[in-house]
């Protein structure tokens, strides 16, 4: 008798769920879906952080916003156009800038912003994958011209002199925009940048040899 009651309301309900659109059953499972999605509503939370760092450079000390070097630096942009830097360390106040078609020694840490799994954001790339210190960090040797850079890196690099540690926002229309890169960055992805000027050489000098650990040098 209860396994046919059973039956009775087992039909009664797959009856009414079409009529209630789908039921409790389909929503429970679209928010579990969404819930366990590390990159739900990306790009809208992507802007939303984006402009709190914006607001964060107007307001707070210790901040720069630099235009990207391939635009006109007299006129005002938009805030897309513009990287914002948090420094962490000067270096040399009084020493030069690496020029566009230099070399440069870096040690970098590239993440993602703060989601679900990664309170700090997922480390996409660098010479850094455990805790940033400049005393032990492994370093790269590569040109600011090379085609891969992104414009955001390239500027960075272009107002950094030895020794700055910055910590760098860029945002996605100075990084990878609409098309992200592979799996690991995301369309949309504002990139985050711990990085340290170690050394640099104008085209056709010579590095100094570096005694700390390398990770990659190219030319």
């Amino acid at each position: 008798m209860k396994q046919k009651i059973l039956k009775q309301l087992t039909a009664i309900i797959y009856i009414l769920l079409p009529l209630m659109g789908g039921g409790w059953m389909g929503v429970s499972c679209s928010e579990s879906a969404s819930d366990d999605d590390e990159y739900a509503n990306w790009q809208v939370r992507n802007e939303q952080y984006f402009a709190s760092v914006v607001n964060d450079s107007l307001k707070k000390p210790g901040w720069q916003r630099i235009k990207n070097y391939s635009l006109n630096e007299t006129t005002e942009g938009a805030a897309t156009e513009y990287i914002y830097v948090k420094v962490i360390e000067s270096g040399d106040p009084e020493g030069d800038l690496p020029a566009f078609t230099d070399s440069v020694r870096v040690a970098y840490q590239g993440r993602l912003i703060p989601s679900k799994t990664y309170a700090k954001g997922k480390v996409f790339d660098g010479t850094v994958y455990g805790t940033y210190n400049n005393k032990t960090n492994a370093n790269a040797k590569f040109l600011i011209s090379n085609p891969t850079m992104i414009s955001g890196f390239s500027t960075a690099l272009q107002h950094m002199r030895r020794g700055d540690h910055w910590r760098v926002y860029i945002p996605t229309e100075l990084a990878y925009g609409a098309t992200g890169s592979g799996t690991s960055i995301p369309p949309y992805s504002l990139l985050i940048f711990e990085m340290t000027l170690i050394d640099f050489s104008p085209a056709g000098q010579t590095m100094p040899v570096w005694s700390g650990r390398v990770l990659r040098d190219m030319p």
